[in-house]
């Protein structure tokens, strides 16, 4: 059995999450996120469930217990796969699995899954159902607030509550609709227009649900002013590009007395994670990517940044490029 499994998995506390993002959001960033904030849900990258059924089980879903709390979320639209991958899942107790009814791409198209799945409530019914029968682990369902033209307030209200009636508690409500004709993936994160007051009136309309609020969310000013409406706040890119805006959350989201961790003491412990990694034989540039906005914003970080991305990769790369770029970015500042 996994490492970090635990008897006992607390209550989730969704007040703030850093969000679900293909190619961004694997085990190093969350674990560098992690140092962060201590309070903050962290999402895995979305896995499909016929990878953790047919693919390489530990890779996609190992993890270490600083992560906690960690969700899964699932891609699929196939009940019974989506039941075999909750149980295959559940093994390894994350806080939370989430089903993604709101990716765009066309890739999850083809796959009949993410964002066109809204166009059958039904349907969507079933996979919870399916996945909530296989562990007691919470089952969320992150959607959009429409999807092409199927996008009136009457709409949405349809498919959360066939699902709040089927007993989903939580809903991550991305305040855009999604076009699956003519838009990228980027597009659809830019192009339909926010609408926050409709995620707002759903908390209104179901006030017995927990909804999330994600789009566009870059401060934690916005955050607090989001939390007045709604139970939490899912935050995307802001958060990988400029990471130390994690280090407010703690105190001004979740009231915690503790100081915030300085940029120096975070790529500390995150070089003592790297020793460890680079041991097991994982390459200095799949964990040092993620930081390369630590020091977004402070004199010296692009020298900072540019010192990693020139020599993480270059062959048997250690921790001494995370010393060097420190150096570099000093340097600036004195």
């Amino acid at each position: 059995m996994p490492e970090h499994q635990h008897a006992n998995i607390p209550p989730v506390n969704r007040r703030f999450s850093v969000a679900p993002m293909m190619e961004y959001t694997d085990r190093f960033c969350r674990y560098f996120h992690r140092l962060l904030s201590k309070q903050t849900l962290l999402y895995t990258e979305m896995v499909t469930s016929s990878a953790l059924i047919h693919g390489d089980q530990l890779r996609h879903l190992e993890f270490a217990d600083i992560e906690h709390p960690i969700a899964l979320q699932l891609g699929g639209s196939n009940p019974t796969e989506l039941e075999a991958a909750t149980r295959i899942a559940a093994t390894y107790h994350y806080d939370e699995i989430n089903l993604n009814c709101g990716c765009p791409s066309d890739r999850v198209q083809s796959g009949m899954f993410g964002a066109v799945l809204m166009k059958n409530a039904d349907h969507v019914v079933n996979c919870f159902n399916a996945m909530q029968g296989a562990t007691g682990i919470p089952i969320t369902i992150k959607h959009r607030i429409g999807v092409d033209d199927m996008d009136s307030y009457d709409f949405l209200c349809d498919f959360v509550g066939k699902l709040a009636d089927a007993g989903c508690k939580t809903f991550i409500v991305h305040a855009r609709k999604a076009w699956l004709k003519g838009l990228s993936p980027k597009q659809n994160r830019e192009v339909p227009p926010l609408d926050y007051e409709a995620v707002y009136r759903l908390k209104q309309d179901f006030p017995d649900s927990e909804i999330i609020l994600n789009g566009g969310v870059t401060s934690i000013d916005q955050s607090l002013q989001h939390l007045h409406h709604v139970d939490g706040v899912m935050m995307g890119r802001e958060a990988y590009h400029n990471p130390y805006i994690l280090s407010q959350v703690d105190t001004r989201l979740f009231n915690n007395e503790t100081s915030p961790p300085s940029r120096a003491v975070v790529l500390e412990q995150f070089s003592k994670f790297v020793e460890q990694e680079l041991s097991r034989g994982i390459r200095l540039g799949q964990m040092t990517r993620h930081i390369l906005g630590l020091y977004q914003g402070v004199p010296g970080a692009r020298r900072f940044r540019r010192y990693i991305s020139e020599h993480a990769h270059q062959p048997r790369a250690g921790t001494d490029v995370l010393l060097q770029a420190l150096k570099a970015l000093n340097e600036v500042r004195v």
